[in-house]
């Protein structure tokens, strides 16, 4: 098993940050990190992953690990073409939630149409989808009809569930992982706080999540996701308590 980490383009979305993508990517790329490109910035409707925008995302993230967060303004197939294309081009994954492939929260998967077009354009084109951490049913109903679609377990998500425990999501989905998003919570609401901030996520959670993932020869993008605080000032806390207190591998190095 290896880990490469990405930092999500979230963190850059308060007020405290000005930057522009090209100098958010510089800042990642000095810190030693790859970036995790969401499809708009924060505020705006402007999809990112447009072909206008390719010459743009191509320059900025060269020579950089990239992942892709999918829209999930209920895209289109020929909107969700687009931004494979564009996923082929930066040598991304997409991370998909339920949503994004047209399935609903809280109802039964009715039809395999539009999801497996989808899958099989991915496919063609070389890009690996990652669901997203949702209900733990749905994602793993998906993966069993598809396989190859890969899973991304949300730690945030997966530690608030009202119905399965973290463990449990951690066992259901860690021989498919092959996308992490990497926060922590207070418990209540998913609200994207720095790794270590408050401790809701169990040390012993953290463990077994990492001794998990090692039992099997995935290669993982572990991408930390959170938004309350200077960029800078997440990124150096939560690999800290990443790197320093949990001992997780393969440390970025500025």
């Amino acid at each position: 098993m290896q880990i490469r980490y990405v930092v999500s383009s979230m963190v850059f979305w308060g007020r405290q940050s000005r930057l522009s993508l090209e100098q958010e990517c510089q800042l990642l790329k000095s810190l030693g990190f790859g970036v995790e490109l969401w499809p708009n910035i924060g505020g705006l409707d402007e999809c990112r992953y447009d072909r206008i925008n390719w010459p743009r995302l191509i320059a900025a993230t060269e020579g950089m690990l990239v992942s892709m967060r999918s829209r999930n303004d209920n895209p289109t197939l020929e909107q969700w073409a687009v931004q494979i294309e564009c996923a082929k081009l930066l040598n991304a994954n997409i991370v998909a939630d339920l949503q994004s492939l047209g399935i609903r929260q809280g109802s039964e998967i009715h039809g395999w149409d539009f999801v497996g077009e989808l899958v099989n354009i991915a496919g063609e084109n070389g890009v690996k989808l990652c669901l997203e951490t949702g209900s733990l049913e749905k994602v793993r109903q998906v993966g069993e009809k598809f396989d190859s679609v890969s899973y991304c377990l949300d730690t945030g998500f997966a530690n608030i569930d009202p119905q399965f425990r973290f463990r449990e999501y951690v066992d259901g989905l860690a021989e498919r992982v092959a996308h992490l998003h990497l926060t922590d919570n207070f418990g209540t609401s998913d609200d994207h706080e720095p790794l270590g901030c408050c401790a809701s996520i169990l040390r012993e959670d953290w463990d077994y999540l990492l001794n998990a993932l090692n039992r099997y020869d995935n290669d993982i993008t572990g991408a930390l996701e959170m938004s309350p605080c200077p960029p800078i000032v997440m990124i150096r806390q939560a690999s800290e308590f990443l790197f320093d207190d949990l001992k997780w591998p393969n440390r970025p190095h500025e």
